[in-house]
């Protein structure tokens, strides 16, 4: 069921690492050219540790890279991209970002990755939230969204878009990275 897609597909996962019914671990799978970024650890994230390893994986890479973040990993996107260079970056998918600004919708383990940044992206990119995600309201979904300077698509009542969702091979994730795939072709400079 490998599917190829012509840039690297950068699997980047939040707090916990993703079980294997995750759409990302499915993805993983599916995408012949993809790559995880593997944290040290899981659990106890904290910021500059998982900005370098985010770093060192995308330094390791030859050629574009699509970024596939979930949850926390969304946050981390927004801080490595305010001060790393982003030549390699085609785009961004960002999946459910959680808001660590908000003490009420996020655990404290993650606060340390408060403030999160709002400055835009320089990469096409598409926030991806839920109408009921417990980590993050619709609104502030959307306000990231537009800070960031990303396309934003609610999918409706399907939870935090992790492995309860039971959304397997995330069909419907598929198309929105297709929408994506198709934004980044118009915006490349013609030859």
């Amino acid at each position: 069921m490998n599917t190829s897609i012509k840039h690297t597909l950068l699997i980047v996962p939040g707090l916990g690492d993703p079980g294997k019914e995750h759409w990302q671990n499915y993805w993983l799978n599916k995408y012949e050219n993809s790559r995880k970024v593997i944290q040290n650890d899981w659990d106890r994230p904290v910021l500059p540790d998982w900005l370098s390893k985010l770093n060192d994986v995308i330094a390791a890479i030859d050629g574009k890279i699509i970024i596939v973040a979930h949850s926390l990993a969304a946050v981390l996107v927004a801080h490595w991209s305010t001060t790393n260079n982003t030549q390699k970056i085609a785009g961004a998918l960002l999946v459910a970002p959680a808001d660590v600004d908000s003490r009420s919708h996020t655990p404290e383990e993650t606060w340390n990755f408060s403030t999160i940044p709002l400055l835009e992206l320089d990469y096409p990119s598409i926030v991806v939230t839920s109408s009921n995600d417990p980590y993050i309201s619709v609104e502030r979904a959307q306000f990231l969204a537009k800070q960031w300077g990303s396309a934003f698509v609610n999918i409706g009542p399907k939870g935090h878009l992790n492995s309860d969702s039971q959304l397997e091979y995330w069909t419907e994730g598929q198309g929105i990275l297709q929408s994506l795939l198709t934004i980044i072709e118009a915006e490349r400079p013609s030859n």
